[in-house]
């Protein structure tokens, strides 16, 4: 026998009322939105191909607040999706029709600078560069760095594990935070992780809830790990006249036993939509570019410099350019962070994939895209991290001509199933969400959903919290308390696109 989930029509979607009236007590009637025409501004994500308006938004100021909404909707079985700034670009916080979105953005507030232990307790709506700006006059900076970090909140950067330009040398978001505090669907408030120590005792479930993108509770506080800012940084921008050339100098600088603190890659097209954004002084002529950043010692830098420029020109390097000064170096960077708003010159829409490869397989899998790209009739521009294998292709369409939103999600799954072919992953910081959702079998079985979905339900037993996200159609058997996923399924099938 199976337990169905609430009907987008049924008693749940009926009592919208009653459900406000609750958390208006609760929350305050300021921070309740019910009315049709001001819940819009919440029906989608980053992932704007799908839309879907919520029940009704509340917006917490504290942990308790949080507490006793869970707990209140727990003990009624009112699904529940939690929202950070909405920059999931795979529909993590994609709402529900029958479901309250919890949105976190009054919980903005730094809670505490303790320098002597070089860690930062932040609220899960404190934005991700807000970090950075609090303590830089320490000579400290907090390292992951998303391109959406004027915007992406903490919160949201631990949902998704969230990495970054720089995350090649300093990690993702779980190799920068040591606690966390959770609410559960229960409405019980539980500490993960070691706090201020580098380690806890017990289970290492701060790391299993970093990257669970919402499914296992709602982050209320986070103990982020600030790091000192180093002593010098140097960058050069490297222009190839193809895009192997450039590929192979990413695996010879890491083959050679340096970590750059940033080693990015753009193709042709990203090229010329970044320079014209911003005019960062990019080679129009390159077909691939590389933005290769080192920081450390000075001496060390210089070094480094030194050789990753060899490394380039064995590789038949056309352009090279090394920054004279801070300003410089963050023209360079200025193109790779504003890439992705560029290329929305290029076409009416783009839709914006993420997955991961060995670095070995880069200028295979990138042939093989320009194949698919070319096979399809659909162009593709190339933005990624390219050290640590995160490729972000940038596949273009017209929402407007019917049939190109279904060819661009047919290509995106394509080059997914192609990164996982060669070795790789389906995400790399994007997240699974909805858009990666019944992808994943391809790089899962059976029995490895079953048993992360058995953990899922360690924490929310009833299947509230964010349905519909990472697995893929999924239903529980009361009696022996299974979970059963099944494949194949669109997500959100009712979901009305652009």
């Amino acid at each position: 026998m199976a337990l169905k989930m609430p009907e987008p029509d049924g008693d749940v979607l009926r009592s919208r009322t009653l459900i406000a009236q609750a958390m208006r007590t609760i929350v305050g009637a300021e921070a309740v939105i019910e009315h049709t025409d001001e819940l819009i501004a919440y029906e989608t994500d980053g992932l704007t191909a799908y839309r879907q308006p919520p029940l009704l938004v509340v917006l917490p100021k504290s942990t308790e607040e949080v507490s006793a909404i869970l707990g209140w909707c727990g003990a009624r079985g009112v699904r529940v999706v939690p929202r950070g700034a909405g920059t999931s670009l795979s529909g993590g916080a994609l709402p529900l029709q029958d479901a309250v979105l919890i949105g976190m953005a009054r919980m903005n507030r730094i809670l505490e600078i303790d320098l002597a232990n070089r860690v930062a307790v932040v609220q899960p709506g404190v934005t991700n560069l807000a970090v950075t700006q609090a303590v830089q006059a320490h000579g400290l900076f907090y390292a992951p760095d998303p391109s959406s970090q004027i915007a992406c909140t903490i919160g949201g950067n631990v949902a998704e594990n969230s990495g970054g330009v720089h995350c090649l040398k300093y990690g993702l978001t779980t190799h920068n935070v040591l606690g966390a505090t959770l609410v559960l669907t229960s409405g019980e408030v539980v500490a993960l992780g070691g706090g201020r120590a580098l380690d806890g005792p017990g289970y290492d479930l701060l790391g299993v809830v970093i990257g669970s993108e919402g499914l296992l509770g709602v982050v209320t506080e986070v103990v982020v790990r600030l790091t000192p800012a180093p002593e010098e940084i140097r960058a050069a921008l490297l222009g190839f006249p193809n895009v192997e050339a450039a590929a192979r100098t990413v695996t010879d600088i890491m083959a050679a036993g340096i970590v750059p603190a940033g080693l990015e890659m753009m193709d042709k097209p990203a090229i010329h939509a970044a320079e014209a954004f911003v005019n960062a002084g990019y080679p129009l002529d390159a077909e691939a570019l590389l933005i290769v950043e080192l920081d450390g010692p000075a001496a060390e830098c210089d070094q480094l410099l030194t050789a990753v420029c060899a490394i380039a020109r064995a590789n038949g390097v056309t352009t090279e350019r090394t920054a004279a000064d801070a300003p410089e170096r963050a023209r360079f960077w200025a193109g790779r962070k504003a890439a992705f708003p560029a290329v929305g010159r290029l076409s009416p829409d783009y839709y914006c994939m993420d997955g991961t490869i060995p670095r070995r397989a880069l200028p295979e899998v990138l042939r093989r895209t320009t194949a698919m790209s070319h096979a399809c009739g659909l162009k593709v521009a190339n933005v990624f991290h390219a050290g640590d294998g995160n490729l972000h292709p940038l596949i273009l369409y017209d929402a407007n001509t019917p049939g190109d939103l279904e060819k661009a999600e047919a290509f995106g799954a394509d080059i997914l199933r192609l990164c996982v072919e060669m070795g790789g992953v389906l995400t790399g910081e994007h997240g699974v969400g909805v858009e990666k959702r019944d992808l994943m079998p391809v790089m899962f079985t059976a029995d490895d959903l079953e048993q992360q979905q058995r953990l899922k339900q360690a924490f929310d037993p009833d299947l509230l919290l964010n349905p519909g996200k990472v697995f893929p159609t999924l239903h529980r058997c009361a009696e022996l308390g299974r979970v059963h996923v099944h494949a194949g399924q669109l997500p959100f099938p009712h979901l009305p696109r652009f």
